[in-house]
């Protein structure tokens, strides 16, 4: 499990004998990196200091709220200099606490705006400190269009998918696994792929399996079992989620290399293609957009069959498991490059893998003929993505290039494939308006059961 911790205090003093070590667990427990943040000048050129003696850790600058009432003669521009270091990620933690109020809410509201802005002329994010003040920090950010973090979140699970709408991150730390803390749970599962993160902010908020002890960045793995609960996925993904969220919002560089094969809970996915005959206007892909599960899909050619076979046995030897299925998916139609799917899930049925097909059930109409003859020793199971309940209705939805035609045929595929014995079902995106019922009296006269996907949830 590859894990990054957004938020710990790698200066603070219950550190200071054992630094190393500390890195040396995290690194065994899977963390890959590590932002360790300052609270005023002092405690941030320390954590720069940390920062370039670690390759793996990142410094964020800031002044925080409870030291927002005295800082020294110049401490913005002494900020805006430490935050041109090259190991600086982000400018925090900076933000608002109503909660102790130390300072006044005008006073700290200044230095916070102060460096909100700082973070968007040096382009950084923010490490936003809300406590007491969720819903007012989450404003100053949206308002100013600052690209950040909602560190420690303590909103509920209204506030956190608006924070994600607005583009911010929501970072959960090890108070989330606390017996009580089932909003904060709720927030959690609230919250989209894209917008997650996880932290530590050690040495404080150690979570409930070493409560009491010194939170460290090693403890992550406890909080991604958490939130691996409460989403319905694994621990893995989960890590992998984040880790990707906080290298895209940090600027640390992306993961090389094209994906053929990704895994998502107990399945392997297979991407063979970018194109698809629909331009769905929920899918991420007509926007643009190429992740799932922090898994970057983004194609720039199309594998081929000993790639994609190489790729399954690699992961396969890599997870020292098998998994459950083999999926075709990916951000494409995968049935318009049917001699490739063939070919690679033949490979799949001789390691004993079964194989499922996700399409839109138009691949009789992309290749003039009735394809499923030729899949019935190679294929298990298909998911079609039927999402309509009238021809208008998905034309309209996915819009195909066969325009309302494609409806016909999508139902003509289902029919076909559950008269010649595969393991069919049908899928509908939770879009506004879905017509649920309409839905289900089509799914039924099909003979097949229907699943409602989540709306603006991938994978």
């Amino acid at each position: 499990m590859e894990l990054f911790d957004t938020h710990a205090h790698l200066d603070d003093e219950a550190f200071a004998g054992d630094l190393e070590a500390v890195l040396d667990r995290a690194r065994a427990a899977g963390v890959a990196g590590v932002v360790t943040v300052g609270t005023d000048i002092a405690s941030s050129c320390r954590a720069c200091a940390i920062a370039a003696a670690h390759g793996d850790v990142q410094a964020a600058v800031g002044l925080g709220p409870h030291e927002a009432g005295a800082p020294t003669t110049g401490w913005l521009e002494g900020l805006r200099t430490l935050a041109r270091n090259e190991k600086v990620a982000a400018i925090g933690e900076v933000g608002l606490d109503f909660h102790r109020a130390r300072e006044t809410a005008e006073t700290q509201r200044a230095a916070f705006c102060a460096q909100v802005e700082l973070a968007n002329e040096l382009g950084l994010a923010v490490l936003a400190h809300s406590r007491g003040a969720e819903r007012e920090t989450f404003e100053i950010l949206r308002d100013a269009g600052a690209r950040g973090i909602m560190h420690c979140f303590g909103g509920d699970a209204a506030l956190a998918p608006a924070c994600a709408e607005a583009g911010l991150f929501v970072s959960f730390a090890g108070n989330v696994t606390f017996p009580k803390a089932m909003d904060l749970r709720a927030a959690a599962g609230a919250t989209p792929d894209a917008r997650l993160l996880i932290e530590t902010d050690a040495p404080c908020l150690a979570p409930q399996a070493v409560r009491g002890a010194r939170c460290e960045s090693a403890h992550l793995v406890h909080t991604a079992r958490c939130l691996a609960d409460v989403r319905g996925v694994s621990a893995e993904d989960v890590g992998r989620i984040t880790t990707h969220n906080a290298h895209a919002l940090l600027g640390l560089g992306r993961e090389a290399g094209e994906k053929y094969v990704y895994a998502i809970r107990d399945a392997l996915y297979v991407n063979l293609t970018n194109r698809c005959s629909n331009a769905c206007t929920f899918c991420p892909r007509t926007k643009g957009r190429y992740v799932v599960k922090g898994h970057d899909l983004a194609l720039t050619r199309e594998p081929e069959a000993r790639e994609v076979v190489a790729a399954i046995e690699k992961s396969i030897d890599t997870a020292g498991g098998r998994p459950r299925e083999i999926v075709f998916c990916g951000f494409g139609e995968p049935t318009l490059r049917l001699e490739v799917l063939e070919e690679v899930a033949r490979a799949a049925r001789g390691m004993g893998l079964a194989v499922r097909v996700n399409t839109n059930g138009q691949a009789a109409q992309i290749h003039g003929r009735d394809v499923l003859p030729e899949l019935g020793e190679l294929v298990d199971a298909f998911s079609v993505s039927l999402n309509a309940a009238t021809a208008t209705d998905y034309a309209h939805l996915c819009r195909p290039e066969t325009g309302e035609a494609a409806f016909g045929a999508v139902r003509a595929f289902v029919r076909r494939a559950r008269e010649l014995g595969f393991d069919v079902s049908v899928t509908a995106v939770d879009v506004p308006g879905l017509d649920r019922t309409g839905l289900q009296r089509l799914a039924d006269s099909l003979g097949v059961p229907l699943r409602i996907r989540g709306w603006n949830v991938v994978g």
